[in-house]
């Protein structure tokens, strides 16, 4: 079984923020999952973009770069 690398209780707290009443502990494991996928790509693509600019710090301007790409924001 993968470990979830981010925490769970943050993941109460942000469907809270986003107005639920109640939230079961599969729901923020699940959110963490997805969540945790996402970040992954995105750290990947931005990781590419830095190589590219023959750099080995992932720099902030990269992440932005490469979330545009991966969830088209």
């Amino acid at each position: 079984m993968n470990e979830l690398v981010m925490a769970v209780a943050p993941m109460h707290r942000l469907c809270k923020k986003a107005g639920a009443d109640r939230v079961s502990e599969a729901a923020a494991k699940e959110l963490a999952k997805v969540l945790e996928e996402i970040g992954v790509r995105i750290a990947k693509e931005a990781l590419d973009y830095a190589i590219h600019a023959r750099r080995k710090t992932i720099k902030a301007k990269d992440i932005e770069i490469a979330t545009r790409k991966v969830i088209g924001k």
